[in-house]
């Protein structure tokens, strides 16, 4: 029952151990060539403090994918059985499967990866990274096979596919805003959807998402406030890739092969009855929730900076974090609160495999109330009146 989990868990542990001394190496490397954030606009920390964690997390979660592949192309099944016990074999036959389809998503994580680093170098103005996302998108979908919505058509899912990975890079890319923010909330995303791919049987999935998750963690280490490295640009936008990937290719319904026999059957056989509730499809809200917090956080800056007659994609410190802060909130209690925040609703997502209509409803005014209460915290405070 707990053998895959626990699979998973190690290895999402030793994926972090060597993003961890990447990240060491790539710090000290950073500081030696003096590829560094200095201070100054709308950023807040008062020294230069080195890029690179980006490097460290492309280089850990394509390395160990990488060498995944390799190994399920030319290691046979029954050595790898006979050392490492069967229950690895589904993940062994799955990564040999889906290779072509993981290369091409491995592509377009290098492409952001280095047209994020070129904007860490030498700020590439917003549109042309926006097209670059756009681009990359069109690429997983088609080439990839990475697509939402499938039975709307190719062309159909082509298009909304490459609206949800623009959203979902942005946020990610926009919540790189604090120490610990991006890669910490990243984590618990990753951790959630690793979790439904589990529930639902698949193997890319958490194999990804273990991957993933284990290269941010082992980064966020030494991102957590007070940060001694950055993952810039060409972190942000591969971490936002990574969940708009995952959330994607994430199996949270399955219709009955009948499913209007299952119902008729319902009344009268409780079995049957549980089986029509497992394949309800109001799960398909699941990434929503899970993802809620960044999308708050992209959804209102952007409304902010409209409102306020300026580009939505030039950086500020409107962000919800930095109004937690100015309410009296230290950066590590703001980063904290957000973690708890998007735990909270990443929960959440786990009840729906299965629900109702009305336990759904519950989940999304559960889901609105956070988003309240942050929304009451983060707002500023009347002036002249004493707390």
């Amino acid at each position: 029952m707990f053998g895959r989990p626990l699979l998973l868990a190690g290895a999402t542990l030793a994926v972090a151990a060597v993003a961890f001394v990447l990240t060491l190496v790539a710090r000290r490397v950073a500081l030696r060539v003096g590829f560094v954030d200095r201070p100054g606009g709308h950023k807040s920390h008062a020294v230069p403090l080195p890029y690179g964690g980006g490097c460290a997390i492309v280089a850990a979660a394509w390395g160990t994918l990488a060498v995944l592949m390799l190994a399920a192309a030319v290691v046979p099944e029954a050595w790898i059985a006979a050392r490492f016990g069967e229950r690895l074999l589904p993940y062994v036959g799955g990564v040999r499967t889906r290779t072509p389809q993981m290369l091409w998503i491995l592509l377009g994580g290098l492409v952001l990866h280095g047209v994020g680093l070129l904007d860490d170098r030498r700020p590439l103005g917003p549109w042309w990274k926006l097209a670059v996302i756009a681009g990359v998108a069109v690429l997983a979908a088609t080439q990839g096979r990475v697509r939402l919505a499938e039975l709307w058509g190719r062309e159909v899912s082509v298009v909304l596919t490459t609206l949800w990975f623009i959203v979902i890079v942005n946020a990610f890319n926009f919540l790189d805003n604090m120490d610990g923010l991006s890669a910490g909330v990243a984590v618990l995303c990753l951790a959630f959807f690793a979790a439904f791919g589990l529930l639902a049987g698949q193997v890319l999935v958490p194999a990804l998402a273990a991957a993933f998750c284990g290269a941010v963690l082992g980064f966020l280490v030494l991102n957590f406030p007070p940060a001694r490295i950055f993952m810039g640009d060409a972190g942000s936008l591969v971490v936002g890739y990574m969940l708009a990937t995952v959330s994607t290719l994430t199996t949270y319904y399955q219709p009955a092969p009948d499913a209007a026999a299952v119902d008729a059957a319902a009344a009268t056989l409780p079995a049957v009855g549980e089986a029509a509730a497992a394949v309800r499809p109001y799960v398909l809200a699941a990434p929503l929730v899970v993802l809620a917090i960044p999308l708050y956080d992209f959804v209102s800056v952007v409304v902010i900076r409209l409102l306020e007659g300026r580009s939505p994609m030039r950086g500020d410190q409107r962000h919800f974090s930095h109004r937690l802060v100015e309410r009296g909130l230290s950066r590590r209690q703001a980063v904290l609160t957000i973690y708890l925040a998007t735990a909270t609703t990443g929960l959440a997502a786990t009840l729906l495999p299965g629900a109702g209509l009305v336990r759904t409803v519950t989940i999304g005014v559960l889901v609105l109330m956070v988003l309240a209460i942050i929304a009451i915290l983060e707002a500023p405070l009347r002036r002249g009146r004493r707390s």
